[in-house]
């Protein structure tokens, strides 16, 4: 059935109403656009997605890549769809004018691709992977490496990736064996073998750029060894064009349960006399210059997480609401007139379920996405570092919830629709399988809840959480303006002081108690810390909403706007709560997974 991908009076009041996005014009980099131009490039990837991504979606599930021993093997149709994304500009729409780009905001790229990304799944990760590589690139390395790889990623004749995992350290970095060696001409010949590289072989571009971590022979032990390479598939001729093969061997595809449009691969790098490698920056530093592209692609896989959560709602709305099925339980009369399941309470639970995780998580993403431009182009230096404190604090939740609660919002989906959410002629299986896999990348939830309690919560002297709580402040004596909000910013304050009692607790523990045990329930952490941000981002969509009511709109627009509250009163009333069970768990360093032991499995 036709379904609109996004409801796009929603990304309407995301980008003009919730985040002001017009209100960037008046940064130089971006004098040149307006909201005619921002709205012209959104139209122009939705009609993109439309003509090419749209009608090849199930087969880009359906048919994963193979390989034959030699190349691998797409579906034809995936080329022309990624090469017309590249000559609408939109692959590199937010990179600078003298690079081929548009210096379009990154906010209004980010709604952009939210059609493309729901049309083309992971499809489209090839030029998102190849647009963090070119800003990585950009932002440390040397000026010919700029000129030889970047340019041409931008054009889409070249494509890039990120190689880290090995086979025998997954996401323990700091083990991993892939080695460089320095030869005559001051490059360097890199050999090992690297995992679950994403894109890592394809016949997608002319060439294939990999960004490699490796050690240097002699380097140190642990993460403070690690050097970052450029290490092309093929290399290049003097005058630019494609040269001899690099020793970078495609050793095998991995076949997922989701995402199967982009190949998943295994790589081995200089079998013979080692894979040709160009440093970026300075030798041990590669990790901190990796980092830049994770933080970029933790982004990237929260949007998705959001983006994927919102198109199961969209579609398995508009199945309720057409959708013939049974009588409410009032009506004694079995020759009345079916309801459609829309109707149904327990129906309207699920969805609106959906939309508090899916319209939450898309604000997330996207706030996340314009300190991401703040840091750079906002009008004051204290401004700037403002924006970039509170981005690095909030990555692992900008990262981990919309990962985790849009697959949730996805199994909705699926239980609306009931047998045919189950079945593959409808997407809401797939995008399910799809989004299952944006908890375990770039950095497993785990992870990211160890990183925030232990480096991002202290780090600089609690600057980054402060910042957040005085944020989350500023958005409750807004809210106390507003009577109609009061109950919310009173549920809101009193979060805020349990997470704040509740942190405090968890660094006492990490201080004064065998560590192992302390950071046991890091997770819980990271799940109450994360429901009081979305909390705090309903709140900030309530005030919008109150307020625009409160000027008496058209029909279509009080009806939205009273969505947005009711979604707000879902979230405090069903899902805020759920904070006080991991309050409890957290402050009474709860030991039942530490004590549990191998064998008693």
């Amino acid at each position: 059935m036709a379904v609109a991908m996004i409801n796009e009076r929603d990304l309407e009041f995301m980008l003009y109403e919730l985040f002001d996005s017009e209100q960037l014009i008046k940064r130089p980099r971006y004098q040149d656009h307006d909201r005619q131009t921002f709205n012209e490039v959104i139209n122009t990837a939705k009609a993109i997605a439309e003509k090419h991504f749209l009608p090849i979606r199930q087969k880009l599930d359906t048919h994963q890549p193979t390989f034959d021993g030699k190349k691998v093997h797409l579906i034809p149709e995936l080329k022309p769809a990624i090469e017309a994304v590249n000559a609408s500009g939109i692959g590199s729409a937010m990179a600078d004018y003298d690079l081929g780009g548009m210096q379009l905001p990154p906010i209004v790229a980010s709604a952009a691709a939210t059609y493309l990304t729901i049309a083309g799944g992971v499809g489209m990760g090839y030029n998102m992977l190849t647009t963090a590589n070119a800003n990585l690139l950009l932002a440390h390395a040397s000026k010919d490496l700029i000129d030889t790889w970047v340019k041409p990623m931008l054009d889409g004749r070249f494509m890039g990736t990120m190689a880290m995992t090995e086979p025998g350290s997954g996401s323990g970095l700091g083990d991993l064996s892939t080695k460089a060696v320095k030869d005559s001409e001051g490059n360097y010949r890199l050999s090992g073998s690297k995992i679950f590289i994403s894109g890592g072989d394809h016949d997608l571009s002319e060439n294939i750029v990999h960004l490699v971590l490796a050690r240097i022979q002699g380097a140190p032990k642990g993460v403070k060894g690690i050097s970052l390479f450029v290490v092309p598939k093929f290399l290049l001729n003097d005058d630019g064009s494609i040269g001899e093969d690099n020793e970078v061997a495609l050793a095998g595809l991995f076949h997922k349960m989701g995402g199967r449009a982009q190949t998943s691969t295994a790589l081995s790098f200089g079998e013979k006399n080692g894979s040709v490698g160009y440093l970026v920056g300075e030798e041990n530093h590669g990790l901190k210059y990796m980092f830049h592209m994770m933080n970029e692609a933790r982004i990237m896989v929260g949007t998705s997480g959001a983006v994927l959560a919102t198109a199961g709602f969209q579609y398995s709305l508009d199945y309720a609401k057409n959708r013939p099925q049974g009588r409410l339980p009032s009506c004694k009369d079995p020759l009345s007139p079916m309801v459609n399941i829309i109707e149904h309470a327990d129906v309207r639970r699920m969805l609106l379920a959906q939309k508090s995780y899916a319209e939450g998580a898309m604000a997330l993403v996207l706030y996340g996405t314009q300190l991401s431009d703040d840091e750079k182009t906002a009008a004051t230096p204290e401004q700037r570092a403002y924006a970039h404190t509170l981005l690095d604090f909030l990555t692992p939740i900008i990262k981990t919830w919309p990962s985790e609660y849009g697959p949730k919002a996805n199994s909705y989906a699926i239980q609306v629709m009931g047998g045919h959410g189950y079945i593959n002629e409808h997407p809401v299986e797939m995008f399910y399988r799809d989004n299952r896999l944006n908890a375990i990348h770039e950095g497993t939830t785990g992870i990211q809840s160890l990183d925030l309690i232990t480096r991002k919560v202290p780090m600089n002297n609690m600057e980054g959480y402060l910042a957040t709580l005085n944020e989350i402040n500023q958005t409750i004596a807004l809210a106390q303006e507003l009577d109609s909000l009061n109950e919310f910013s009173d549920e809101l304050l009193s979060a805020v002081s349990m997470l704040k009692h509740t942190t405090k607790a968890v660094l006492t523990d990490m201080s004064t108690k065998n560590i192992d045990l302390a950071l046991a329930n890091s997770v819980s952490y990271l799940s109450m810390f994360g429901h009081v941000i979305i909390a705090w981002l309903w709140l900030k969509q309530g005030i919008v909403a109150t307020k625009a009511l409160a000027a008496k709109p058209h029909q279509d627009d009080t009806d939205f706007y009273h969505g947005k509250l009711q979604a707000l009163q879902y979230f405090y009333r069903i899902e805020l709560p759920q904070i006080t069970v991991w309050e409890k768990t957290l402050n009474s360093t709860d030991s039942t997974s530490f004590d549990m032991k191998a064998a008693w499995f």
